[in-house]
């Protein structure tokens, strides 16, 4: 009886790990498809200039890429958590309006066509904005995530 309870017991304590992991997983997929946003100006910027028709459609196929899947990451952090996926959606709403701002300037502004122009500095793109958004997504999670560990495993 005493093997029996241990092994329920077991199962049940890896069972959540297991879910913890998975969970741990799918909100660091949340950040990269954010992070991927918030990469798009510079993107943007550093554009083949040799071939800007091509460029326009491959940036545009990775950016609907990238929309998509914060779309699908704002439905499922919000299914979730109501505190992760709150914070989520404000770290998604100011990347949107930062980088999108920073995006579209870059488009109105030619490619780079030199490697000192490479490095672009804060005052062309600026996402420091996002710094504070980004603490609390994280924060959120690592809130949620201590919740479902059981306390003697904290």
């Amino acid at each position: 009886m005493l093997t029996a309870v241990i092994n329920i017991w077991l199962a049940r304590r890896k069972g959540r790990e297991e879910e913890v992991n998975r969970l741990r997983g799918a909100f660091a997929e949340a950040f990269a498809a954010y992070s991927a946003y918030k990469e798009m100006p510079y993107a943007v910027r550093r554009r083949r200039a040799d071939t800007p028709a091509e460029e326009r459609v491959r940036l545009s196929e990775v950016l609907r890429d990238i929309q998509s899947k914060l779309a699908y990451h704002l439905a499922w952090t919000k299914i979730e958590s109501e505190t992760v996926g709150t914070a989520y959606a404000d770290l998604v709403h100011e990347v949107r309006m930062t980088a999108g701002i920073a995006m579209r300037e870059a488009w109105e502004t030619g490619p780079i066509n030199s490697d000192a122009a490479m490095n672009i500095p804060p005052t062309i793109i600026d996402l420091s904005t996002l710094q504070p958004l980004e603490t609390a997504y994280i924060d959120a999670v690592r809130r949620h995530l201590r919740s479902l560990t059981p306390w003697w495993n904290r």
